[in-house]
Protein backbone atom coordinates (compact mmCIF):
# COMPACT_ATOMS: atom_id res chain seq x y z
CA UNK A 1 0.00 0.00 0.00
CA UNK A 2 1.48 3.33 -1.06
CA UNK A 3 -0.39 5.87 1.06
CA UNK A 4 0.42 6.20 4.76
CA UNK A 5 -1.37 8.69 6.97
CA UNK A 6 0.29 9.65 10.25
CA UNK A 7 -2.61 10.77 12.40
CA UNK A 8 -4.76 10.38 15.50
CA UNK A 9 -8.53 9.67 15.31
CA UNK A 10 -9.48 12.40 17.80
CA UNK A 11 -7.59 15.19 16.01
CA UNK A 12 -9.80 17.61 14.09
CA UNK A 13 -7.26 18.18 11.32
CA UNK A 14 -6.71 14.43 10.96
CA UNK A 15 -10.45 13.93 10.68
CA UNK A 16 -10.49 16.55 7.94
CA UNK A 17 -8.21 14.37 5.81
CA UNK A 18 -9.92 11.13 6.82
CA UNK A 19 -13.25 12.50 5.56
CA UNK A 20 -11.77 13.08 2.10
CA UNK A 21 -10.23 9.59 2.11
CA UNK A 22 -13.49 7.97 3.19
CA UNK A 23 -15.56 9.96 0.68
CA UNK A 24 -13.50 8.37 -2.09
CA UNK A 25 -12.90 4.93 -0.54
CA UNK A 26 -9.19 5.59 -0.98
CA UNK A 27 -7.05 2.75 0.44
CA UNK A 28 -4.35 3.85 2.89
CA UNK A 29 -2.41 2.69 5.91
CA UNK A 30 -3.27 4.47 9.16
CA UNK A 31 -0.09 5.17 11.16
CA UNK A 32 -1.49 5.76 14.64
CA UNK A 33 0.25 8.45 16.68
CA UNK A 34 0.47 8.39 20.45
CA UNK A 35 2.71 7.35 23.33
CA UNK A 36 2.01 3.67 22.64
CA UNK A 37 3.34 3.95 19.07
CA UNK A 38 6.94 5.20 19.48
CA UNK A 39 8.02 3.95 16.04
CA UNK A 40 5.29 5.96 14.33
CA UNK A 41 6.14 9.01 16.44
CA UNK A 42 9.81 8.71 15.50
CA UNK A 43 8.98 8.30 11.81
CA UNK A 44 6.71 11.36 11.94
CA UNK A 45 9.54 13.41 13.45
CA UNK A 46 11.92 12.18 10.78
CA UNK A 47 9.52 13.19 8.02
CA UNK A 48 8.42 16.46 9.64
CA UNK A 49 10.58 17.70 12.54
CA UNK A 50 7.87 20.16 13.62
CA UNK A 51 5.91 17.09 14.70
CA UNK A 52 2.48 18.41 13.72
CA UNK A 53 0.00 16.06 12.10
CA UNK A 54 -1.58 14.80 9.90
CA UNK A 55 1.26 13.96 7.53
CA UNK A 56 0.76 11.92 4.38
CA UNK A 57 3.45 9.72 2.91
CA UNK A 58 2.81 8.91 -0.76
CA UNK A 59 5.65 6.73 -1.94
CA UNK A 60 8.75 8.90 -1.60
CA UNK A 61 6.73 12.12 -1.24
CA UNK A 62 5.79 13.69 2.09
CA UNK A 63 2.76 15.99 2.14
CA UNK A 64 2.11 18.25 5.13
CA UNK A 65 -0.98 20.23 6.24
CA UNK A 66 -4.54 18.90 5.96
CA UNK A 67 -5.77 21.12 3.11
CA UNK A 68 -2.64 20.43 1.07
CA UNK A 69 -3.01 16.69 1.65
CA UNK A 70 -6.56 16.80 0.29
CA UNK A 71 -5.37 18.81 -2.73
CA UNK A 72 -2.62 16.22 -3.30
CA UNK A 73 -5.05 13.32 -3.04
CA UNK A 74 -7.27 14.84 -5.71
CA UNK A 75 -4.32 15.08 -8.11
CA UNK A 76 -2.38 11.92 -7.29
CA UNK A 77 -5.16 9.59 -6.10
CA UNK A 78 -8.40 10.88 -7.65
CA UNK A 79 -11.63 9.21 -6.69
CA UNK A 80 -15.30 9.51 -7.66
CA UNK A 81 -15.95 12.44 -5.28
CA UNK A 82 -13.74 15.44 -6.08
CA UNK A 83 -13.19 17.67 -3.06
CA UNK A 84 -12.24 20.69 -5.19
CA UNK A 85 -14.35 21.66 -8.22
CA UNK A 86 -12.81 21.53 -11.68
CA UNK A 87 -14.25 24.96 -12.43
CA UNK A 88 -11.65 27.54 -11.40
CA UNK A 89 -14.10 30.10 -10.04
CA UNK A 90 -15.96 27.51 -7.99
CA UNK A 91 -12.63 26.18 -6.70
CA UNK A 92 -11.70 29.65 -5.42
CA UNK A 93 -14.88 29.79 -3.33
CA UNK A 94 -14.18 26.34 -1.87
CA UNK A 95 -10.60 27.29 -0.97
CA UNK A 96 -11.78 30.60 0.52
CA UNK A 97 -14.34 28.82 2.70
CA UNK A 98 -11.71 26.27 3.73
CA UNK A 99 -9.45 29.06 4.98
CA UNK A 100 -12.36 30.77 6.76
CA UNK A 101 -13.24 27.54 8.58
CA UNK A 102 -9.64 26.81 9.58
CA UNK A 103 -8.79 30.36 10.67
CA UNK A 104 -12.02 31.52 12.28
CA UNK A 105 -13.63 28.32 13.58
CA UNK A 106 -10.87 25.75 14.07
CA UNK A 107 -8.23 28.15 15.43
CA UNK A 108 -10.36 29.86 18.12
CA UNK A 109 -11.91 26.50 19.04
CA UNK A 110 -8.42 25.10 19.59
CA UNK A 111 -7.54 28.16 21.65
CA UNK A 112 -10.29 27.25 24.11
CA UNK A 113 -8.95 23.69 24.36
CA UNK A 114 -5.29 24.63 24.70
CA UNK A 115 -6.13 27.19 27.36
CA UNK A 116 -7.98 24.54 29.37
CA UNK A 117 -4.91 22.29 29.17
CA UNK A 118 -2.67 24.90 30.80
CA UNK A 119 -2.09 25.09 34.54
CA UNK A 120 -4.59 27.49 36.04
CA UNK A 121 -1.95 30.11 36.82
CA UNK A 122 -0.79 30.12 33.16
CA UNK A 123 -4.16 30.59 31.48
CA UNK A 124 -4.93 33.50 29.17
CA UNK A 125 -8.32 35.02 30.05
CA UNK A 126 -8.01 37.83 27.49
CA UNK A 127 -7.02 35.45 24.70
CA UNK A 128 -9.84 33.08 25.65
CA UNK A 129 -12.35 35.94 25.56
CA UNK A 130 -11.06 36.93 22.11
CA UNK A 131 -11.44 33.33 20.89
CA UNK A 132 -15.01 33.12 22.13
CA UNK A 133 -15.83 36.48 20.56
CA UNK A 134 -14.43 35.26 17.25
CA UNK A 135 -16.58 32.14 17.44
CA UNK A 136 -19.66 34.27 18.12
CA UNK A 137 -18.83 36.40 15.08
CA UNK A 138 -18.15 33.52 12.71
CA UNK A 139 -21.24 31.63 13.90
CA UNK A 140 -23.34 34.58 12.80
CA UNK A 141 -21.55 34.83 9.46
CA UNK A 142 -21.85 31.12 8.78
CA UNK A 143 -25.53 31.07 9.74
CA UNK A 144 -26.21 33.78 7.16
CA UNK A 145 -24.00 31.99 4.63
CA UNK A 146 -25.79 28.68 5.06
CA UNK A 147 -29.26 30.02 4.40
CA UNK A 148 -30.69 27.88 1.56
CA UNK A 149 -27.43 25.90 1.19
CA UNK A 150 -26.93 22.19 1.76
CA UNK A 151 -23.12 22.27 1.94
CA UNK A 152 -20.66 25.11 2.41
CA UNK A 153 -20.15 25.83 -1.28
CA UNK A 154 -23.63 24.82 -2.47
CA UNK A 155 -24.94 21.40 -3.43
CA UNK A 156 -21.63 19.51 -3.63
CA UNK A 157 -19.67 18.22 -0.62
CA UNK A 158 -16.15 19.68 -0.84
CA UNK A 159 -12.88 20.44 0.92
CA UNK A 160 -14.68 23.18 2.84
CA UNK A 161 -17.07 20.64 4.37
CA UNK A 162 -14.19 18.30 5.23
CA UNK A 163 -12.86 21.08 7.46
CA UNK A 164 -16.20 22.34 8.70
CA UNK A 165 -17.30 18.95 10.02
CA UNK A 166 -14.72 18.52 12.81
CA UNK A 167 -14.37 22.27 13.34
CA UNK A 168 -18.06 22.79 14.09
CA UNK A 169 -18.35 19.46 15.88
CA UNK A 170 -15.77 20.45 18.49
CA UNK A 171 -16.53 24.17 18.48
CA UNK A 172 -20.08 23.48 19.60
CA UNK A 173 -18.65 21.49 22.51
CA UNK A 174 -16.35 24.35 23.52
CA UNK A 175 -18.62 27.33 22.83
CA UNK A 176 -22.15 26.20 21.93
CA UNK A 177 -23.78 27.47 18.77
CA UNK A 178 -26.81 29.55 19.82
CA UNK A 179 -30.18 27.96 19.15
CA UNK A 180 -31.34 30.87 17.01
CA UNK A 181 -28.66 30.08 14.41
CA UNK A 182 -30.91 27.41 12.93
CA UNK A 183 -29.22 27.26 9.52
CA UNK A 184 -25.80 26.70 11.06
CA UNK A 185 -27.10 24.12 13.52
CA UNK A 186 -28.81 22.32 10.65
CA UNK A 187 -25.57 22.31 8.69
CA UNK A 188 -23.69 20.83 11.65
CA UNK A 189 -26.35 18.13 11.95
CA UNK A 190 -26.00 17.25 8.25
CA UNK A 191 -22.24 17.01 8.65
CA UNK A 192 -22.61 14.65 11.62
CA UNK A 193 -24.97 12.46 9.57
CA UNK A 194 -22.61 12.31 6.59
CA UNK A 195 -21.29 8.71 6.50
CA UNK A 196 -17.65 9.76 6.08
CA UNK A 197 -17.75 11.99 9.16
CA UNK A 198 -20.01 9.65 11.12
CA UNK A 199 -17.24 7.08 10.71
CA UNK A 200 -14.68 9.57 12.07
CA UNK A 201 -16.91 10.29 15.08
CA UNK A 202 -17.18 6.61 15.94
CA UNK A 203 -13.46 6.01 15.49
CA UNK A 204 -12.73 8.94 17.82
CA UNK A 205 -15.33 8.03 20.46
CA UNK A 206 -12.92 6.00 22.67
CA UNK A 207 -10.76 9.11 23.09
CA UNK A 208 -13.42 11.55 24.29
CA UNK A 209 -11.93 11.51 27.76
CA UNK A 210 -9.03 13.52 26.33
CA UNK A 211 -11.28 16.56 25.76
CA UNK A 212 -10.24 18.90 28.59
CA UNK A 213 -13.51 20.83 28.76
CA UNK A 214 -15.51 17.61 29.17
CA UNK A 215 -17.14 16.00 26.16
CA UNK A 216 -20.89 16.58 26.33
CA UNK A 217 -23.24 13.61 26.55
CA UNK A 218 -24.47 14.02 22.98
CA UNK A 219 -23.31 13.68 19.36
Amino acid sequence: MTLQLFAHPFSSYCQKVLIALYENDTPFEFRMLGPDQPKNQAELRRLWPVGKFPVLRDGAQTVIEASTIIEHLQIANPGPAPMIPADAAAAIEVRMLDRIIDNYVMSPQQKTVFDALRPEDQRDPAGLADARAMLDTIYGWLDAHMQDRVWAAGDAFTLADCGAAPALFYADWSHPIPEHFAALKGYRARLIARPSFARCIEEARPYRGFFPLGAPDRD
